[in-house]
């Protein structure tokens, strides 16, 4: 690679490989057939209280909850807001182009990105207004105390005041050359800004970008630049400061983000983030194996590889159960205590994008091909 490349040109080239990168991780030319699954074990029963279609998502927009309400992208440059207990629609808008992001939101303001670099502030289905960043974004932004923070692929945070649009303060913290095209881990702690940046977690103050503290989950050690990337992927694992997050393909971690402190690390291959409970934080690694890490230590409480090479993507955690979705369409219900089965949801048979999603009672999915299941216990 010349070293003359331009920055702008080498984050799409990021981009690119990252996305080879991870096509080559699925390729079904590369890795071993899933073994069939067995009939479905139905310990836990089920309802699908209401289902929706919007149309094929775009990019790398995931669905989000906020105030009761899923916030999705689908066909048509549209995103629309759902009462995520009924699946009333709400609002839809259509963007001038297709979202690159998943739409953040405070339950009042939202926000997303497009493909053009814009990002577009909406006020129940109406445009606020938009700003052209300087750079492609790929995770959702942050709607927080009237602002609207965003993580761009060049690992710069910008924010900008929520009515109006105008940009408050940038921060950029240097790193490896490549980023991946996936979102990213950017929230809130208490009055800290923590935003994922390399291999590290960094806590800024929101009111003017400072920076506060740094915890590193992971290092690059690779012989090249692809093999170097370990980006903090989304979603994470919070339960009050114990932030739990992955390092692309190379660790997961757990930090005080109140001190800025990094609590633990473990090796951990995998693509996708985790998600945990107050005892343990789970999640996949990139062959299917599922695994739990004690959250006040790290130290591994069991592994599963029954749904392995199923191209598992991040879960979530409710109550006794952890949701796994999968390339196919499954979503896997299995128990926190060791992995086992304990039922099997089933969708359109498209991926599901990003990590199931817990509003209220509901376990709330989105597939490629835009459509939603909500489910609850029965």
């Amino acid at each position: 690679m010349a070293q003359a490349t331009s920055r702008p040109y080498r984050s799409l080239l990021a981009a690119l490989l990252s996305a080879a990168l991870l096509a080559a991780c699925s390729s079904t030319a590369e890795r071993p057939k899933p073994a069939n699954l067995p009939p479905v074990a139905s310990l836990i029963g089920t309802k699908l209280v209401w289902s929706a279609q919007v149309g094929r998502v775009p990019g790398q927009a995931v669905p989000t909850v906020a105030a009761g309400r899923l916030f999705v992208a689908g066909a048509d440059n549209q995103v629309f807001s759902i009462d995520a207990g009924t699946g009333r629609e709400l609002w839809r808008m259509r963007l001038e182009a297709p979202a690159t992001t998943g739409v953040g939101s405070d339950g009042d303001t939202a926000a997303v990105v497009t493909t053009r670099n814009d990002l577009v502030a909406i006020d129940n289905g109406r445009e606020l207004w938009r700003v052209r960043l300087p750079a492609r974004a790929f995770s959702t932004p942050l709607v927080a105390g009237k602002r609207v923070f965003v993580l761009t692929g060049e690992r710069t945070v910008l924010a900008y005041d929520g009515r109006t649009g105008a940009r408050l303060w940038s921060q950029q913290r240097p790193g490896e050359p490549l980023v991946l095209q996936q979102p990213g881990v950017l929230t809130a702690v208490g009055d800290t800004l923590v935003a994922g940046l390399s291999g590290r977690l960094t806590g800024l103050n929101p009111l003017n970008g400072s920076f506060r503290w740094e915890a590193t989950v992971a290092t690059s050690r690779g012989t090249n630049e692809v093999e170097r990337l370990v980006d903090i992927v989304a979603p994470f694992s919070r339960q009050g400061s114990n932030l739990c997050v992955r390092a692309y393909g190379a660790a997961v971690g757990c930090v005080d983000a109140d001190r800025g402190t990094l609590v633990w690390t473990r090796v951990a291959s995998g693509p996708a983030g985790v998600h945990g409970d107050a005892d343990l934080v789970f999640g996949a690694d990139g062959d299917g194996v599922m695994r739990a890490w004690r959250r006040s230590n790290g130290e591994p409480a069991w592994t599963n590889d029954r749904l392995k090479w199923r191209d598992l993507g991040a879960p979530q955690a409710l109550g006794r159960v952890v949701a796994f979705g999968d390339s196919s369409g499954l979503v896997h219900l299995v128990s926190r205590e060791d992995g086992s089965e304990m039922t099997r949801l089933s969708t359109d048979g498209s991926p599901i994008v990003g990590a199931p999603l817990l509003a209220g009672p509901s376990l709330i999915v989105q597939t490629r091909n835009g459509g939603i299941y909500a489910w609850q216990p029965q």
